[in-house]
């Protein structure tokens, strides 16, 4: 049962992974947006690594991670749209009567998601690089910031799939997607190192799963890796995660029985 399970969820990843390909509009905006964040921010807030407390020599060593994180979030929140034009195109129900296991064809989603993320994650990375940002904690701390964005992308990809199952309109999907981005970028240390947050700032960050994949993936690259936050910070993820997923699934079996 999970041999078929494995190979059905490999074969509807492949399916989405081949309509990306014929998507290059989107690749590309995929591919040209984190660019924009990543120099574009770099200069604005350059000297921000000059503040007493912020705590590193180079603000593109510091926005890197945050652009990564960021990416992650912002392109796994529109998942539901991909999950709500399949329900109005009638594809999602032409395979609920195909032998397909059905949870293949959620899971199918989440690794499309997870394997998209981490790829855009190492464009960042090099993208960085040649700008001159710098790697302390090299490989591992790269393999660790990267894993911590796709689990990340998970998460928001797993609520979005759920979200565009349960109010099934674009407009619902755009607004609570617009309404939490920069909330949940800015309320995290994307952008600005949480010493230098207001105290309210600093305890709402504490609680933010952007600033858990953040703090997993900082600690993991500095040049004496803090394995522990990387661990806890880590295992919140990956319990977030799992719950996601299992929202994900549990809205997709309603789904099914309205159908």
């Amino acid at each position: 049962m999970s041999t078929a399970v494995v190979s059905d969820t490999w074969y509807m990843t492949q399916r989405q992974f081949m309509a990306f390909l014929r998507q290059p509009a989107y690749l590309i905006i995929t591919l040209i947006q984190p660019v924009i964040w990543l120099f574009l921010f770099g200069a604005l807030f350059r000297k921000v690594a000059t503040i007493p407390g912020f705590g590193s020599g180079s603000y593109l060593d510091y926005l890197v991670p945050g652009v990564i994180v960021m990416s992650a979030v912002s392109s796994n929140m529109w998942a539901g749209m991909g999950t709500l034009e399949e329900i109005e195109r009638g594809t999602l129900n032409r395979f609920l009567i195909t032998p397909v296991r059905r949870s293949a064809l959620m899971n199918a989603n989440v690794v499309m998601q997870a394997l998209t993320t981490a790829f855009q994650s190492v464009i960042i990375v090099l993208l960085g690089w040649i700008g001159g940002a710098h790697y302390p904690g090299g490989a591992a701390g790269l393999v660790v910031l990267i894993v911590a964005s796709s689990v990340l992308g998970t998460i928001f990809g797993a609520f979005s799939n759920a979200l565009g199952m349960l109010v099934r309109e674009r407009e619902s999907i755009i607004g609570i997607n617009t309404f939490l981005l920069l909330p949940l970028t800015f309320l995290s240390s994307a952008f600005m190192a949480t010493t230098l947050m207001p105290h309210w700032m600093q305890v709402v960050a504490r609680f933010n799963p952007v600033n858990w994949a953040l703090e997993a993936g900082r600690s993991a690259m500095a040049a004496s890796p803090d394995w522990w936050s990387v661990f806890s910070h880590g295992s919140w993820l990956v319990l977030l995660a799992a719950a996601a997923v299992w929202l994900s699934m549990r809205t997709f079996r309603s789904y099914q029985k309205s159908v």
